[in-house]
């Protein structure tokens, strides 16, 4: 099962109690202007709704489909800055991995201590899996909350910092965590797998399933 972070609550100020002055009502010019004002901006809002679906959708990713594309800064302990997904998911024809994650989620604490101590191996063996890109998105986790989970739960490779979650929701669709998209080298996502299931043994074969045939 996937974990889901608790939504934020907001407490609304109560109505002050008391009755105020008398208002009178307003003449009927001005109810026929704001009526008029009122048709203007429904039908400014109908003609920009249909601009805009009729030049882009959008859809939650799904096997087969294309991976989203992103970019953001990376807390893990190796690579550069930022850590990005391009549009051929690994970059160059590489097929990845990406593992999604937060220190708030306990599924999460259970599932990747393993799975980064497989990825730690395989990049020791420095065989055809250590080729694989293994990229971590950790969401709604400040910076250093992110920096102090990675380093605890052993992880060894880049993580993008997602705060807001733009990149677990906003982009994958995704609603909590932890989630695996195994992504094929030509950017197509191969397999999304949902909740703390994956196993060294069956996240080394998903991964396996990645590479092509006489590679």
């Amino acid at each position: 099962m996937t974990d889901v972070p608790p939504p934020d609550t907001a407490s609304l100020p109560a109505p002050e109690a008391g009755a105020g002055p008398a208002v009178r009502p307003p003449r009927k010019r001005f109810i026929f202007i704001g009526l008029g004002i009122g048709a203007l901006i429904i039908l400014l809002i109908g003609l920009l709704t249909s601009i805009g679906t009729s030049s882009t959708t959008t859809s939650a990713p799904r096997d087969g489909g294309p991976v989203p594309s992103f970019t953001g800064a990376n807390v893990g302990p190796t690579g550069s800055s930022q850590v990005s997904v391009p549009a051929d998911g690994g970059g160059g024809g590489t097929p990845a991995v990406l593992l999604f994650f937060g220190a708030w989620c306990s599924s999460c604490r259970a599932e990747l201590p393993p799975l980064a101590a497989a990825v730690k191996r395989q990049d020791k063996a420095h065989g055809a899996l250590a080729r694989i890109r293994v990229l971590g998105v950790d969401s709604f986790d400040k910076t250093s909350t992110a920096k102090s989970f990675i380093h605890t739960e052993g992880v060894s490779f880049p993580v993008a910092s997602d705060p807001g979650a733009g990149i677990t929701s906003g982009l994958f669709y995704f609603d909590g965590d932890p989630y695996a998209v195994f992504v094929n080298g030509d950017g197509t996502i191969a397999r999304i797998v949902r909740g703390a299931v994956l196993t060294p043994s069956s996240f080394t074969a998903d991964e396996r399933a990645l590479i092509p045939s006489g590679t």
